[in-house]
């Protein structure tokens, strides 16, 4: 599902991945009422490409159902590519750590914001969490505290030959 929403343009599956999506979210809210939702953003040409922003249409689908719940939910699209990561499919965890180094950056009017507020970052595939980490590094350089992630789905993970 994830997949055809991302790559195919399958719009109508925001709904029910967004739902998923604010299941994670509450899960990860614990007795908390409020909370800014962060998506890890996508650079600009994979979005051209796509012709859409996936994980942003997510993220409002997961709004709009957090906040039937009671949740007081909003987006914040705080988070910028700054410099772009090559591909990361194939790589090891360590080699997409060190692709991913310095890849984010805060958008400068969001700092005020979200000072002091509860914040998650939210992604739609969680893989080996480097892009999670890199993500949240740029905020919490900025003086954002994270309170936590939430994602749709994880991938399996891939245990090394011989272990």
């Amino acid at each position: 599902m994830i997949v055809a929403h991302k790559e195919n343009a399958r719009y109508p599956l925001a709904a029910p991945l967004g739902r998923l999506l604010a299941d994670a979210v509450l899960t990860a809210l614990g007795d908390r009422r409020a909370v800014w939702l962060c998506p890890v953003p996508s650079p600009r040409a994979t979005v051209r490409q796509r012709g859409h922003d996936p994980l942003g249409r997510l993220t409002k689908a997961a709004v709009r159902s957090l906040r039937r719940q009671g949740i007081d939910a909003r987006t914040a699209p705080a988070l910028r590519v700054v410099r772009r990561p090559e591909d990361q499919a194939g790589l090891s965890a360590e080699r997409r750590a060190a692709n991913l180094d310095g890849a984010f950056g805060l958008r400068s009017r969001w700092a005020e914001t979200l000072s002091d507020q509860p914040v998650l970052l939210v992604d739609d595939v969680i893989t080996t969490g480097s892009t999670l980490t890199e993500a949240g590094r740029a905020l919490e350089t900025a003086g954002i505290g994270v309170l936590g992630c939430a994602v749709v789905a994880a991938t399996a993970r891939r245990r090394p030959s011989g272990s």
